[in-house]
């Protein structure tokens, strides 16, 4: 780490990796150790969740091309190394959530990648980056599975927070005899944070996305005004 030069940008937006590119690494443990690592780091940095779920995928076969993208993660660490996900006392109680689907974006199998941001109030709490089980057969259909997904885990989120005894504006989730109302929205592409978790992006949009996530350095504001 102290050798490698900092990046700003987790992986090259006109590259996919390809699982059996490239000869094999020559310390497959090493690559299992350090993926295995950073998969922890995703707890508190959510800008690397989409980098990690992909080297993940080739954790029982690394080529060099893997280890090349992983130590690339590395080198971006080096450089936000002050970086974390910011959590603010916040009035707000809403829960609002953001999900995407990046249809057959694996190139080897034709599965695609979901993800969702949930934000309760000001504070994001939730997000994954996980590619689905099961191949669709339109974009409509792998943007179905990511909406029916993250409905279901913003309602166990809803009744974790019940069972805590805490307040909940109900603008976004309501219940009526244990009917669940949720209402979906369209949103511009400016404000589908949740890509940052299922494609690569270009470095602005990136940047932009990571802020509004709450993810940034100490004292720094966020594009989303908090």
């Amino acid at each position: 780490m102290s050798n490698c030069t900092p990046v700003t940008t987790l992986f090259d937006t006109s590259a996919k990796l390809l699982s059996a590119v490239g000869p094999p690494v020559a310390d497959p443990s090493l690559y299992r150790s350090l993926v295995g690592a950073l998969q922890y780091l995703t707890f508190t940095r959510p800008d690397i969740a989409y980098a990690v779920q992909k080297t993940c995928l080739y954790m029982h076969d690394p080529c060099e091309p893997h280890f090349t993208a992983m130590k690339r993660i590395l080198r971006y660490l080096k450089g936000t190394i002050s970086d974390g996900l910011h959590i603010t006392h916040s009035n707000k109680t809403t829960l609002t959530a953001y999900t995407d689907a990046d249809w057959a974006g694996c190139p080897n199998t034709r599965h695609s990648t979901s993800g969702f941001a949930v934000f309760l109030g000001n504070n994001l709490i939730s997000w994954p980056s996980k590619r689905q089980p099961t191949v669709s057969r339109s974009s409509a259909e792998a943007e179905y599975h990511s909406v029916a997904n993250l409905v279901a885990k913003t309602i166990w989120i809803r009744n974790l927070i019940l069972e805590l005894h805490c307040l909940l504006n109900t603008a976004t989730l309501v219940y009526w005899d244990n009917i669940c109302a949720v209402r979906v929205f369209h949103v511009p592409s400016s404000h589908k944070y949740a890509d940052i978790f299922t494609k690569c992006l270009p470095t602005s949009l990136f940047q932009d996305f990571k802020s509004s996530l709450n993810v940034h350095p100490h004292y720094v504001s966020t594009a989303r005004g908090y």
